[in-house]
């Protein structure tokens, strides 16, 4: 649809057109913002400015306190403060890989955007928190499937939704990452029209808009890493069974085929037995809750199915014990508290 018409997703209608004002963005960024939500939600929307003859975007980077805010990755960009009537119509609330952060607790600016009826974009750890700060139902909202894990494992509070991303009423939460494409380019089909959508698509050889509902790769609930669907399946069992690891042949008797064909499946396509890809797996996510929770090494072995010898196995897997590696980490000044690996 273009930007005249009243936007079916709750966008109040502002036209783009000669002698009309474009579409104003709001990108939100705490300390820390992930370098690849920021360029996902920004690149799509100065691409539809270069291909459409009047630009139907403009944007405005916000900080609580204006100025300068950095990245993980040591990008600095400038930004304007909060103001009290903000006049956007749609905002991006970026995560900074710490749903812990108190840069993220936006409950009182996320109201004033809605009250002045802007849509409201919250991105990963951002949504964690709105998740997490108004106790809402996890049905109705998305976060990316690691916050996710660490919002049920530290509270039970996320009945967790995996899609790619969540609508209630004039709040999208979103998974972020590589999801934020998605998301922005369904803003540009809906705000301008398919033909730029598709356009803007292209140029950045996306091959296809996914929309709200499809789910997050490597979720837990639909993974499709080998294109075999028996591999893919047992893999699918091994990730619904973390906590309280199925001995092989239980998986293999789920599947109706023989050990020996498993195993086969397991070299040929990913170079590894059955055994040792469940024992990663089980120890990646034990690593990911080592550097980004306050779990305990004992609670975090217990949460990923290793009842004993956890700190043996993890030291004789990466070469450190999970307390040293902690250890350093803070020393290096990153301290445990939630969030995405890569932040």
């Amino acid at each position: 649809m273009n930007g005249s018409a009243p936007d079916p997703r709750g966008i109040p209608p502002h036209e783009t057109g000669a002698g009309h004002g474009p579409w104003q963005v709001d990108i939100l960024l705490a300390e820390g913002f992930v370098l690849t939500e920021f360029s996902a939600v920004i690149e799509p929307l100065r691409l539809a400015n270069r291909v459409l003859a009047q630009p139907p975007f403009q944007w405005t980077l916000r900080s609580a306190a204006g100025g300068k805010v950095g990245c993980r990755a040591g990008a600095v960009v400038e930004t304007d403060p909060f103001v009290p009537r903000p006049d956007a119509d749609c905002v991006f609330v970026l995560g900074n890989s710490d749903p812990d952060c108190p840069a993220l607790s936006l409950g009182p600016e996320i109201a004033t955007y809605r009250t002045r009826g802007a849509k409201v974009y919250l991105l990963a750890e951002a949504a964690s928190r709105y998740i997490r700060d108004h106790a809402s139902d996890g049905r109705l909202h998305t976060t990316h499937w690691e916050n996710a894990t660490l919002l049920r494992e530290r509270s039970g509070l996320f009945d967790a939704n995996f899609a790619l991303a969540s609508e209630d009423g004039q709040v999208v939460t979103c998974a972020g990452m590589g999801a934020t494409v998605d998301v922005v380019l369904t803003l540009i089909g809906q705000l301008t029209t398919a033909a730029a959508q598709m356009t803007v698509a292209n140029i950045l050889l996306h091959e296809k808009v996914r929309d709200y509902g499809s789910m997050q790769p490597f979720s837990g609930v639909k993974p499709t890493i080998t294109g075999d669907a028996d591999l893919d399946q047992a893999i699918r069992v091994m990730q619904d069974h973390i906590e309280d690891p199925l001995p092989i042949n239980e998986i293999v008797d789920h599947l109706g085929i023989s050990t020996r064909s498993l195993e086969r499946k397991f070299k040929t396509y990913l170079g590894t037995t059955p055994n040792g890809f469940y024992r990663e797996m089980r120890l990646n996510k034990a690593n990911n809750l080592l550097l980004n929770t306050t779990m305990s090494v004992r609670e975090i072995g217990l949460a990923c199915g290793f009842s004993n010898g956890f700190s043996t196995l993890y030291k004789a897997f990466f070469g450190i014990t999970p307390l040293s590696l902690r250890k350093s980490r803070l020393e290096n000044g990153r301290a445990p508290g939630g969030g995405r690996r890569g932040g």
